[in-house]
């Protein structure tokens, strides 16, 4: 079965608004290596049309250091869940209908992985323990605003860590599989 892994950029007060972190090349390096891990990703809406905006025709004016990330994400098999789209395209295709079905689906497929991330899918994800590992890159910085990870969350879900790692910016990228209660 395929572990299904959510990664996401925090800042240290809880925002994972993209638009709060700062871009770095290590961090970038650290990405890229992360969605190379998996065979697919599996996206919400939100999430799938932001990546598509910002990476889908990398621009001239993007740092050469950014362009391994679009490469990658590019090439990778997406699936979105969304009741609104219409049709996708990006090397993507959509998933309607019972989410808990669809992603075990997924993970009975044969690969390596798959990689999730945003906010409003990872917590469907994590209300119905389809979550494998979870990986938060915190970012040194306060910023008052933005969307909480996991607000709304129904029930507890305790973690352990099983890696951390350190970056030259002050960010912590900090693995975590699900706790298992005896």
């Amino acid at each position: 079965m395929q572990p299904l892994r959510y990664s996401i950029n925090v800042t240290l007060d809880g925002c994972c608004d993209h638009r709060a972190m700062v871009p770095d090349e290590e961090l970038h390096r650290r990405a890229t290596e992360t969605i190379g891990r998996a065979d697919v990703l599996l996206f919400g809406r939100t999430t799938y049309e932001m990546m598509e905006a910002g990476w889908r025709e990398p621009s001239e004016q993007m740092p050469d250091w950014t362009k391994p990330f679009a490469k990658t994400i590019g090439a990778k098999k997406k699936y979105v869940v969304s009741s609104t789209l219409k049709s996708v395209d990006w090397n993507a295709e959509l998933v309607r209908g019972d989410l808990r079905a669809a992603v075990e689906e997924l993970k009975q497929q044969p690969g390596n992985g798959i990689g999730t991330g945003g906010v409003m899918l990872p917590m469907a994800l994590a209300e119905m323990g389809l979550i494998d590992e979870y990986e938060f890159v915190v970012h040194p910085r306060l910023v008052g605003h933005g969307p909480a990870l996991f607000a709304g969350l129904s029930k507890i879900v305790d973690l352990k860590l099983v890696n951390q790692v350190a970056y030259g910016s002050g960010a912590v990228a900090m693995q975590y599989v699900p706790a298992r209660k005896p």
